[in-house]
């Protein structure tokens, strides 16, 4: 099925694109031209032989018989479209077939693309098997800069009063700040609510962390709604405890245990025994089945590893309240909140999508990427919810009564 090329580039310089308006017509335009094209090598094959050649019609008993009226829905508006017809009858056209009406998704589909960590030279080489012509990377920019308006929106929706957890994690990636490179921090904000539903409440980037621009962002989260949460869960960010005290003083913080282990093991030496006996000597404390037997485990640990790496005992004490909160609920509760897992799990699923993007060019550029997989991520991996929900409910009701009877007047009515 040939396209026309040249007919779509006296298109593209006839008229050039200086707004989104514009880029809509001009992808009308573009979209009914190939259509057409696209017809008339569907029918070329059908017939087995090209327009005007008369001998060939007489030979096939089948001929072209003139074209129909149709208009059709797209993402960018209405178009006519002419489908051609046979005299027989039999042509049953594939690119838009008989008594179809919408054919919405060109858009969707650029964005969706984009949303897969595709470069925008990649889209033109997608738009160029679809269209027969390399759209130019402004084209495709601005198709997907029509998302940059969702993405704020989305940033500064409404929350809802209570959420059961929310964990605080981030992410360090390039971008271009200032005329330079520079590794800048991305923190991603998860939580569950009272339906065992995980939802992104907030993206942030910031090249420094301190507990006022914890506070800043909390006092965001407040202001959009977010009355309470029962428990905080982070790593051990510069300044969060102190935040999360000022602007939620009734909520419990869970310090991150396996980014805990992580920092444990950041200066031990890779070669010989000593990473794995330490990391198997830490499984002892977090392990452990009750507070009092992962104290015993820490002291012994001590013991045996100080003369080598000090450092180690004198962080897991220096956190140790915040690292031991989850030992204050029961099992249910403490294997959903012991780790940042949720953020963890969103971080690999998105690395899978930025690959091809070492460096972003700017902030909005970040939250445009990253909006994108979150409503991916939202609408595939977390649309069932959390698994057995219904004991972390029941065990949260019993243990939250008072604080969320202030936001539910009837509790029992959100068990799922």
């Amino acid at each position: 099925m040939g396209i026309n090329k040249e007919e779509l580039k006296r298109l593209i310089d006839e008229r050039g694109v200086e707004s989104l308006a514009d880029l809509n017509s001009l992808l009308k335009d573009i979209s009914r031209e190939v259509i057409q094209s696209i017809y008339e090598g569907e029918i070329t094959d059908h017939l087995g032989y090209a327009p005007h050649v008369q001998h060939a019609a007489q030979e096939s008993g089948n001929s072209r018989n003139g074209y129909g009226t149709k208009t059709v829905h797209t993402t960018f508006g209405d178009i006519e479209i002419h489908p051609p017809r046979d005299r027989e009858g039999s042509f049953s056209p594939q690119i838009i077939k008989k008594r179809q009406k919408d054919i919405t998704g060109i858009e969707d589909k650029v964005i969706g693309l984009y949303a897969k960590g595709m470069t925008t030279r990649d889209i033109q080489g997608y738009l160029e098997d679809l269209y027969g012509y390399q759209m130019s990377a402004q084209t495709v920019s601005n198709i997907t800069e029509s998302v940059m308006a969702s993405a704020k929106e989305w940033q500064n929706r409404a929350l809802e009063s209570v959420y059961a957890m929310v964990y605080l994690d981030g992410t360090f990636i390039k971008m271009r700040d200032e005329g330079k490179v520079r590794n800048v921090s991305l923190y991603i904000i998860v939580g569950i609510n009272l339906q065992g539903q995980k939802t992104c409440l907030g993206m942030y980037l910031d090249t420094t962390e301190s507990a006022k621009y914890w506070l800043t962002v909390l006092n965001e989260l407040k202001s959009r709604g977010v009355q309470d949460v029962l428990i905080f869960i982070s790593d051990n960010l510069t300044g969060i405890s102190e935040a999360i005290h000022a602007v939620y003083p009734r909520s419990d913080i869970q310090k991150c245990v396996v980014h805990q282990v992580r920092s444990s093991l950041r200066f031990v030496k890779t070669t010989g025994k000593d990473r794995s006996l330490i990391t198997q000597d830490l499984k002892t404390i977090y392990h452990a089945a009750t507070v009092e037997a992962a104290k015993q485990a820490l002291e012994t640990f001590a013991i045996k590893w100080d003369n080598q790496y000090a450092y180690i005992s004198q962080s897991w004490r220096c956190n140790w309240d915040e690292l031991m909160t989850y030992f204050d609920y029961p099992y249910e509760i403490r294997r959903m909140i012991y780790t940042t897992n949720p953020i963890e799990s969103f971080h690999r699923v998105m690395k899978k999508y930025i690959k091809t993007k070492s460096i972003f060019p700017t902030r909005d550029s970040v939250l445009k990427m990253y909006f994108l997989v979150v409503r991916e991520v939202e609408a595939h991996t977390w649309r069932y919810g959390v698994d057995h929900w219904g004991l972390v409910y029941h065990q949260l009701m019993i243990r939250y009564q008072d604080r969320l009877s202030e936001h539910i007047a009837q509790p029992e009515a959100l068990h799922t």
